[in-house]
């Protein structure tokens, strides 16, 4: 019966989080510098409308950007609970651990050797950024896992000083690089990193949909796996778990999803720790129910983040991974004098 409760629980709150997806995407398509009625709407999605302003609007600027706020935001959500779940740690986050900072600097350098920006890119090029992120990624998690353990295990709190470190040497990494940039490149850089998916496009979309297709479906596969990996190592090895085999295994997929989010959005913080906590405090603590709730909500956060950034301040723009932070920072407190006090 209890089992029946949480599924039920589960499936109530997954179909309400997907119908307030819908809702803001609906409302984030309809306002802006260009405001649509529902049926000047409607009308140009079917194919009705032969005003060619409203569909380069809808097609071309509003809809891409939409939907790759809602792929990045469920990436996101869902690596968060990963990484909390492999390294035991609440306040674990692909931006806290520094992933998503050796990410953009391996990103910087390939724009900075190839002498190119993310803005106007075909789908190859995009595709082969993200495999030159994505390696980056691999190397601070190998700096991770290298400088966090102790006596053969993960250390929450070393693993978190650890990627404050890798944070901020790969942070001044970047800069360094992003300096001897020519100015164009320098400022698209600059505006990239700081969490912006305004020049989203259908060639993003593409390029990011592989990952989610083979990465996802994987996650959700070891999400029980990953509720095991909260025990102690005895119990895990007496369960003939191979733990640093999973953990090596989530990690990567984790790296991968990072990495293509990062090639079209640059580094939004705090959405990998946020979703975690709110979906855990709606369908309990089992990963099976958590993964997937923490990608809808991640979803909604990057959703949100953009319409807000994009409406709230217009005409001017304010990039998504600044407005989450502004959410985000407050919440981080939060959590850590909460985890101090129960320490």
């Amino acid at each position: 019966m209890r089992s029946r409760s949480k599924l039920s629980r589960f499936i109530t709150v997954f179909l309400v989080g997907l119908s307030l997806g819908i809702s803001l995407m609906y409302l984030s398509l309809a306002t802006g510098v260009i405001e649509l009625s529902h049926l000047e709407i409607i009308r140009t999605l079917f194919g009705l409308n032969e005003n060619a302003e409203h569909r380069l609007v809808i097609f071309e600027f509003r809809i891409p950007r939409i939907i790759i706020a809602a792929l990045i935001g469920c990436a996101l959500g869902m690596v968060g609970t990963v990484l909390q779940g492999i390294t035991k740690n609440e306040l674990a986050d692909p931006g806290i651990l520094g992933i998503q900072a050796a990410v953009g600097f391996s990103v910087v350098c390939y724009m900075f050797i190839q002498n190119s920006n993310v803005v106007g890119m075909d789908g190859q090029s995009i595709f082969s950024m993200s495999l030159f992120g994505w390696l980056g990624g691999v190397l601070a998690a190998v700096f991770l896992f290298l400088f966090s353990r102790s006596r053969g295990e993960l250390d929450p709190k070393r693993l978190l000083l650890v990627g404050i470190a890798i944070n901020a040497g790969f942070g001044a990494l970047t800069l360094f690089v992003s300096l001897k940039m020519n100015p164009q490149d320098f400022e698209m850089a600059t505006v990239w990193l700081s969490g912006s998916i305004y020049s989203a496009s259908w060639e993003q979309i593409y390029s990011i949909l592989p990952w989610l297709f083979i990465i996802v479906p994987l996650l959700v596969w070891k999400s029980r796996t990953l509720n095991l990996l909260q025990l102690d190592e005895v119990s895990m090895v007496g369960l003939g778990l191979r733990a640093n085999r999973i953990r090596l295994l989530l990690l990567v997929g984790s790296v991968g999803l990072i990495s293509s989010s990062v090639i079209v959005s640059g580094s939004i913080s705090f959405v990998g720790l946020i979703a975690p906590h709110i979906a855990r405090r709606l369908v309990g603590i089992h990963n099976q129910y958590v993964l997937p709730i923490s990608g809808v909500i991640g979803m909604l956060l990057v959703v949100t983040g953009d319409w807000i950034g994009r409406t709230i301040f217009s005409p001017a723009e304010l990039p998504v991974g600044i407005v989450i932070s502004i959410i985000g920072v407050p919440y981080f407190v939060y959590l850590l004098m909460r985890s101090s006090r129960s320490m």
